[in-house]
């Protein structure tokens, strides 16, 4: 048995430092070292998961090139087990550019996916039938085999998405909203109609996520509750991964008996310690365990 199974979304991110965002007009500027590391959502759920002391197994596609060997040798130095399929098409690739209050701007290489299902049904089925969670990651992929996920989930196991900067009309993001239980929603897109869309989702419980602000905690049979951004406990240098930190710890919170509005309170911990770490693979005793 696993706590965690996390569909889709490993990839890579080249991590520029820049001086501000928006970028000044130059032809060039001088930076820090650029850096390629492990990177995109599902890496960073599974590796903040896999901090916090859960048992993780990753299921995606990977690229045969030096981008995919950064990723495969990032997750060998952890127990995150992770079940790959060859991606013809290369592995994913972000540029993430990060100002000095660590605030990020992050141009995506989706690197989409075209050809047979890299996994059988029977596969993923019986991945998901030993896992206590299962969070889908919005890969190309991954879409047309929710059903065969959500069928073979257990009693009592629940199933999450990220659907990030949906705003709310995009056709692509509502198969994940659908199948899931758990509903994480960035509001840089929504705005003043959060609120109506996470009412739209009902039953699921949703979180409205809003960085620095906080985030908004939709449940089926309650009101909506604010819950304040956490302090960072020392300065904050990279708050790329900091959305995938938050829903590990609310996962992790919620696995171990908290309540979903205690969850997300210690979710808030987990991501504000999370930006005071360069990169996603955390130290041990970085983030909070307790």
């Amino acid at each position: 048995m696993v706590d965690l199974l996390v569909i889709g979304g490993l990839g890579v991110d080249i991590r520029a430092q820049v001086p501000a965002l928006p970028l000044p007009a130059a032809d060039s500027l001088a930076v820090p070292p650029i850096e390629l590391r492990i990177g995109n959502t599902g890496a960073g759920v599974a590796l903040a998961a896999h901090a916090l002391g859960l048992r993780v197994v990753l299921v995606d596609v990977l690229g045969a090139d030096p981008a995919g060997d950064v990723v495969r040798a990032a997750l060998a130095r952890t127990s995150v087990r992770a079940v790959l399929a060859d991606a013809p098409a290369g592995t994913r690739r972000s540029v993430n550019m990060v100002d000095p209050a660590g605030r990020r701007m992050s141009l995506y290489d989706p690197r989409p996916w075209s050809g047979p299902a890299p996994f059988a049904e029977a596969e993923l089925a019986g991945l998901v039938r030993e896992a206590r969670h299962v969070h889908v990651s919005i890969m190309d992929w991954a879409r047309d085999a929710l059903p065969a996920l959500r069928a073979a989930l257990g009693d009592g196991v629940s199933l999450s998405t990220d659907l990030h900067d949906w705003d709310g009309d995009n056709d692509y993001h509502r198969p994940f909203a659908d199948a899931a239980d758990l509903v994480f929603v960035s509001d840089v897109r929504l705005g003043d109609r959060a609120g109506k869309l996470a009412a739209g989702l009902a039953p699921r419980t949703v979180l409205v996520t809003g960085g620095a602000a906080g985030a908004t905690l939709h449940g089926p049979d309650t009101p909506p509750v604010h819950v304040p951004a956490t302090t960072p406990p020392s300065a904050v240098v990279d708050t790329n991964g900091a959305g995938d930190a938050f829903a590990a710890g609310l996962i992790a919170g919620r696995l171990r008996g908290a309540t979903p509005l205690d969850a997300a309170r210690y979710a808030a911990r987990v991501a504000a310690a999370a930006c005071t770490h360069d990169g996603m693979e955390y130290p041990a005793g970085l983030l909070p365990r307790d």
